[in-house]
């Protein structure tokens, strides 16, 4: 079959869209993993289903670039506002999101009659165990001890909707991120696998971040990661609540809010093309 689909990128976290008020999509966990494939196919973080909803004004399914299914992404989700806005099918201010973590609230911000950035609305950080999950010996979710790979980290487990692992390092972008965050993300701790951040905080309203995404490896930002970070340093009192502080990430910032009743995260959401795949 010829299947329509867009490419569109939040900070170069890039996914490819398929419009399935128009277009059914039989086996989207096979499909994801083929056209994420950056050597022979379209090329992405994973592939991103935009479905009718009956209880918001779309719903969300997001597939990682390995094909297994995921419960939420914060980059992806300001596209499909994007996606809704631009494309007639939900031209508001305010735009709903279904998604397997629940119903999420976007905030758009328009230039010239186009969607460029968007404030979402991810609910609360939730700092338990059975939430994340992670399984080990500490009652807390803060500052545990894990071995990973020989080495030792203090680990901060929380839930954004999906499921995070927040490490504090000396040297973000010299951290070898290939050995460590893909062996977290498998650890036996986290029987659901982990996304893991490794970050540096740089001043109470700047934190430096790399990610390892569950089913993708590393990316080049990460929204649902960004906002687990920000939300771990103000748990810990390294960045105010309430207050707005940028996360640095290898394809831009993104801005988060964090309170105890709601993370809010703006950021861009960017069209790069659409196209047609026979498949």
């Amino acid at each position: 079959m010829l299947l329509k689909f867009t490419k569109m990128h939040g900070c170069g976290n890039d996914y490819i869209y398929i419009n399935c008020f128009e277009t059914e999509l039989a086996d989207p966990n096979a499909v994801a993993a083929k056209l994420s494939d950056r050597h022979f196919s379209v090329g992405g973080d994973g592939l991103i289903m935009i479905c009718p909803s009956s209880v918001a004004d779309a719903k969300m399914r997001m597939f990682n670039a390995d094909g297994s299914e995921g419960r939420m992404c914060g980059n992806a989700i300001r596209c499909v506002g994007k996606y809704l806005y631009d494309n007639g099918i939900a031209k508001k201010d305010v735009i709903t999101v279904e998604t397997l973590s629940g119903i999420k609230t976007l905030y758009m911000q328009v230039e010239n009659g186009v969607a460029v950035a968007v404030k979402a609305d991810l609910g609360k950080a939730v700092f338990e165990k059975s939430a994340v999950p992670v399984v080990w010996d500490s009652d807390d979710c803060l500052s545990v001890p894990l071995t990973v790979e020989g080495k030792e980290f203090l680990c901060n487990a929380v839930s954004m909707g999906s499921a995070h692992c927040v490490c504090y390092v000396d040297d973000v972008q010299g951290f070898p991120l290939e050995v460590y965050g893909k062996a977290m993300e498998v650890h036996p701790a986290f029987p659901e696998r982990v996304n893991a951040e490794f970050i540096k905080v740089l001043d109470p309203h700047t934190i430096e971040m790399r990610v390892w995404e569950r089913g993708s490896g590393e990316t080049w930002a990460c929204g649902t990661g960004a906002c687990a970070s920000a939300a771990v340093s103000v748990a810990l009192g390294y960045c105010p609540a309430g207050e707005d502080i940028t996360v640095c990430l290898k394809g831009g910032k993104l801005v988060i809010n964090v309170t105890e009743e709601r993370v809010l995260m703006t950021g861009p959401a960017v069209k790069v093309c659409d196209g047609i795949i026979e498949i």
